[in-house]
């Protein structure tokens, strides 16, 4: 990995500015060092309770590999979004990228995906938030 890009990054997502990570890894050209960016901005996001960021991360991480852990992580992400959601630090508006993300998942099918998918989409209703 290119040690530069490494030290720009991870002072941005522990200072709690992921976009700022996000953007250097989206102006990257594909390859195995924005891989493992990516996996950096997925976990260490995931870790700050940065879930926006991690969610984004994992969900391009499992589309990319489709190892399960990708996407737990992202379930994970999603969830921990929602709840700063429900806590009022997360604009409401981000209920329909979550609920995308979440039908972007290669286990759609999956029960816990759809039992998630369930209560998001009541707490919206319950709350007029339109997704």
């Amino acid at each position: 990995m290119h040690v530069p890009k490494l030290w720009l990054l991870l002072p941005d997502v522990m200072n709690r500015k992921p976009r700022l990570a996000w953007e250097l890894y989206l102006k990257m050209e594909t390859s195995s060092e924005s891989y493992s960016i990516l996996q950096i901005i997925a976990n260490d996001c995931y870790k700050m309770g940065q879930f926006y960021y991690a969610a984004k991360a994992f969900d391009i991480l499992e589309r990319l590999d489709g190892t399960p852990e990708f996407f737990e992580g992202k379930k994970g992400a999603c969830v921990g979004l929602f709840q700063l959601i429900l806590a009022g630090h997360e604009p409401r508006e981000m209920l329909r990228e979550v609920l995308g993300l979440l039908r972007n998942s290669s286990s759609q099918s999956n029960p816990q995906v759809e039992y998630i998918t369930r209560v998001i989409r009541k707490w919206a209703k319950e709350n007029r938030v339109g997704v």
